[in-house]
């Protein structure tokens, strides 16, 4: 795989925008690959199956799984299996592109294992009350699953330097910039 076509895993905390800064990279830069998790959460208001996520029963993701077709995969705040088909991963890099991988901290950590030459950047926010805002501000969450997602984004907080470099989201568009340029650059 040659530099400048680098893997980019894209990891935070919860609620710290992963998603709304890989839209704004697909977007401005069509040229960047965005790989489409598969999920077994319900989709959220405005999402669409095939673009912002592949949504699937259970069953469907254990048989993924099972099949060996998941480059990562993991069981986020307790709750919702989420997994990265691994073909169009492979299938984009062989072509050349510019590929970005919007995952969670545990997704992460297991491509780190399979593909340590990627680049792993992790989007921070610029505090932890902004955090907090983000995510009650989102009102998609009950309280019980607002307090498990703010328990878990304590812990993934504390992963930053696993990281090779950090990128803060305290303005979208500047921070899908900032990870194009280091795309780029890598």
């Amino acid at each position: 795989m040659s530099d400048e076509h680098r893997l980019v895993v894209l990891a935070g905390p919860t609620a710290v925008g992963k998603g709304t800064v890989a839209a704004s990279v697909r977007e401005h830069h069509p040229e960047v690959w965005l790989s489409v998790s598969v999920t077994t959460r319900p989709p959220r208001p405005g999402e669409v199956d095939g673009v912002h996520y592949h949504f699937v029963t259970q069953e469907e993701f254990d048989a993924l799984v099972a099949q060996g077709e998941l480059l990562e995969h993991a069981v986020v705040h307790g709750r919702h299996s989420y997994g990265t088909p691994v073909r169009p991963v492979r299938d984009a890099l062989a072509a050349g592109r510019m590929a970005l991988l919007e995952i969670d901290l545990q997704g992460a950590r297991q491509v780190r294992r399979t593909m340590p030459e990627a680049l792993f950047v992790f989007l921070a926010p610029p505090s932890w009350d902004v955090l907090v805002e983000r995510l009650v501000g989102r009102g998609t969450e009950d309280a019980a699953e607002r307090e498990r997602r703010l328990a878990t984004a304590r812990v993934e907080l504390g992963a930053q330097a696993e990281f090779d470099v950090t990128v803060v989201n305290d303005d979208v568009r500047r921070a899908a910039e900032e990870l194009v340029s280091l795309m780029r650059s890598h």
